[in-house]
């Protein structure tokens, strides 16, 4: 085991030292798509931060993290707007999406991260598929770990439920969403 204030490896992942993690934004993306018609949206969130804290024991660490509603980009201004409205987001009455763990577990080569995602003040659990891609020293030498998360989710759970009905009992937009999250983050001093 390892002491969490000496950045001493942690038990079951080479290379991993205990400690808090600040999210690299400069090099993550949180990311969605979602059924449009007869194409797929992508769209990211451009300011969102957090930490991660990595315990001795992998199954002990934690997850925090920001997002803020109103820095959607989906490469249409027009269709930004709408989804920072009431429509959508109500990014002005609830500007901030929030995930906070509260478990992860290993699966197989990977993990489980369970949480609480709140948007629109509707918090539900979810659990991220996690594929952790390794740690690594950056050019300045602080320690950095990648990994990969994902997860569908019905938008519908959190009251975002805004659509337009087309012929055939067909609607415009799709009720679930894919959540891809490609992170790095760095050791804090």
């Amino acid at each position: 085991m390892s002491d969490t204030t000496t950045g001493t490896p942690t038990s079951t992942i080479p290379g991993l030292v205990a400690g808090t993690y600040a999210l690299d934004t400069a090099h993550s993306e949180v990311g969605f798509t979602v059924r449009h018609l007869m194409t797929k949206v992508r769209g990211t969130f451009q300011e969102f931060g957090g930490e991660i804290v990595v315990k001795d024991s992998i199954e002990e660490s934690t997850a925090n993290v920001a997002i803020e509603l109103a820095s959607v980009h989906t490469r249409s201004e027009q269709r930004d707007g709408h989804l920072r409205s009431g429509d959508f987001f109500d990014a002005e009455n609830s500007p901030k999406m929030t995930f906070v763990s509260t478990g992860i577990k290993p699966e197989g080569d990977d993990y489980v991260l369970a949480g609480e995602l709140t948007i629109k003040n509707v918090t539900k659990p979810i659990e991220l598929a996690v594929e952790f891609l390794g740690v690594d020293q950056n050019a300045y030498g602080q320690t950095i770990i990648g990994f990969e998360a994902s997860a569908s989710i019905s938008r519908k759970e959190w009251g975002i439920d805004f659509n337009v009905p087309l012929e055939g009992g067909k609607l415009l937009i799709g009720d679930k969403v894919d959540i891809h999250l490609d992170v790095q983050a760095a050791l804090q001093a």
